[in-house]
């Protein structure tokens, strides 16, 4: 099969690109059922529902207008055609942003990444998956594209967009004052166009997640948003009961009232003289 794939749309049609796919859509499903809120945003990649096991009641798609997109029938109604460095949403108002290669193929992820900052809520989270180029699929692309200078050899990956560093994204992160709550790699097989071949190494997923990790063709992000000098509160803090005042003894500089001459003639432990 030839590699010579421009757009996203047709490269997630071959055999590496349904893997990918197939592991990235298991990740969304696992990451974003737990996320309660109201609203939701999934900006990016219509070809994958990642919001399909979410239960929020609000949920749109947005594609990126700035990024000529590729012709296909998405898996979910288009809400909006927007910028993804001016989103067209409140501050503080979403609960959920999804990310499926969107800072990949965005034109300035980092503006991207801060308007999504902007967007969510205190505690909200963002979910973020993309390409690792510290992989053997990222040092395919790498070799594909000294070749292409040389005059020969066709880029395994999508020519449109950058690659960007599972170590980098997380610097940006911290940056904008989110807090990782969990980072996975994946799609360990080499970078292989057969599905066959593809078939054979199935093996390396599992001996890649034991023995080395951090070099899987896709890596996933789940960030949230942390606002310094807020305190949630807890959700019993209105049943919460009024502990009762401790008595107090206070002191009588007067007269001694009755109470205080009748304590002083209590018999004493002392023998008294006859």
């Amino acid at each position: 099969m030839s590699t010579q794939i421009i757009g996203l749309t047709d490269w997630l049609k071959t055999p590496p690109g349904e893997y990918l796919l197939d592991w990235e859509r298991r990740r969304f499903d696992q990451a974003v059922t737990d996320i309660f809120g109201y609203h939701a945003l999934q900006l990016g990649l219509p070809e994958m529902d990642a919001l399909r096991a979410n239960r929020m009641p609000h949920q749109w798609l947005a594609l990126d207008t700035s990024v000529s997109p590729d012709t296909a029938a998405p898996v979910r109604q288009v809400a909006l055609l927007t910028h993804c460095v001016a989103l067209p949403f409140a501050a503080n108002s979403l609960d959920l942003v999804v990310l499926p290669h969107t800072l990949e193929l965005s034109l300035d992820p980092h503006t991207t990444l801060r308007e999504v900052e902007r967007v969510l809520v205190p505690e909200g989270r963002v979910v973020i998956s993309g390409l690792n180029p510290a992989s053997l699929w990222g040092l395919r692309q790498q070799r594909a594209h000294l070749c292409r200078r040389l005059g020969f050899g066709e880029p395994f990956l999508p020519e449109r967009g950058e690659l960007i560093g599972h170590w980098r994204l997380r610097d940006w992160l911290r940056l904008l004052g989110f807090e990782i709550e969990s980072a996975q790699f994946g799609c360990y097989r080499p970078a292989f166009d057969n599905a066959r071949w593809l078939a054979r190494f199935g093996w390396m997923d599992a001996a890649g997640a034991r023995w080395w990790p951090i070099f899987g063709a896709a890596y996933f992000l789940v960030a949230s948003k942390r606002v310094r000098g807020m305190r949630l509160l807890e959700p019993g803090w209105k049943t919460r009961s009024a502990r009762a005042p401790a008595p107090a003894v206070v002191a009588n500089r007067g007269k001694a009232g009755p109470d205080i001459a009748s304590s002083s003639s209590l018999p004493s432990n002392s023998k008294t003289s006859s």
